[in-house]
């Protein structure tokens, strides 16, 4: 009998072996060393990590909104009703061909002051008889204009996961639901929904890990997350390469720590589903 072949590209579980991993890890023990070691990058990273609470802070709030959205798209796109799936497919196709950068300038200085004169106008009786209180535009800080860009922005593509996601659970298998009687809504919620979260899982933490880093867009409006506090530091030390080195490694830190976070996650949910 002749010897199998042994598996392209390595010899067995060896090549499946993460060496990049390793390497990543190597060398982010290395610039911790000399953060450590170094007065100026130690400096440098505190200066750039008093950001990451905002970071995180605005990568959190405008997902989740982002998903809620997304999912209420992705539902009116797959709707009975022509006038609904005609609306999603407007808002995706607009949303979706907006930079997100050029969406956070519009929705900070054009879409918020336009909330703000439209409420004053429909609440004008209220707020001449005192029951209600007159919005200014600076009552509404850049940092929430920030979030909801990033909101309006990732709705878009969230909806075409959802909305792909749905679509590849077998027909069949909601006609079945439908004669035992189940609502529109029961069979959403118990058939349709935890089947399609396998497909939806891996690019939705795709794009979560996306947002992390779209986040820093935010420094442009003057929200203090990590790349602003790097630009400011760095605007009155002169010391890019050294600012800018934290940032990336930083972001590189956090983005890198969900990715391997998200895909054990979605190994213990395939196994779940497969027991």
């Amino acid at each position: 009998m002749t010897a199998m072949a042994p598996p392209p590209g390595g010899h067995g579980k060896q090549a499946d072996f993460p060496w990049w991993l390793a390497a990543a890890a190597l060398l982010a023990v290395v610039i911790a060393a000399v953060i450590a070691a170094n007065d100026l990058y130690s400096q440098v990273f505190t200066v750039v990590g008093k950001g990451v609470a905002i970071t995180i802070f605005v990568t959190l709030v405008a997902f989740a909104l982002a998903t809620g959205l997304g999912l209420a798209i992705a539902v009116m796109g797959l709707s009975r009703s022509l006038v609904l799936r005609q609306i999603a497919r407007f808002y995706v196709e607009i949303i979706r061909g907006v930079p997100i950068l050029v969406l956070l300038f519009y929705i900070a200085f054009v879409g918020a002051p336009g909330l703000v004169h439209a409420y004053n106008w429909l609440a004008g009786p209220l707020i001449e008889a005192g029951i209600a209180v007159e919005l200014k535009v600076r009552d509404i800080s850049l940092l929430w204009r920030a979030i909801l860009a990033l909101m309006i922005g990732y709705s878009a593509f969230i909806a075409e996961v959802f909305r792909a996601g749905i679509q590849a659970v077998d027909h069949g298998q909601i006609e079945a639901a439908q004669a035992l009687g189940l609502t529109r809504f029961q069979r959403f919620r118990l058939i349709v929904f935890p089947q399609a979260i396998r497909t939806i899982l891996p690019p939705l933490g795709n794009d979560f890990i996306a947002m992390v880093k779209d986040s820093s867009l935010v420094s442009v409006l003057g929200v203090a997350d990590i790349t602003q506090m790097g630009k400011v530091y760095a605007a009155g030390s002169f010391r890019f390469f050294e600012t800018y080195s934290i940032v990336a490694y930083v972001y590189l830190l956090m983005t890198i720590t969900l990715s391997l976070a998200l895909r054990a996650l979605e190994r213990r949910m395939r196994a779940k589903w497969q027991n």
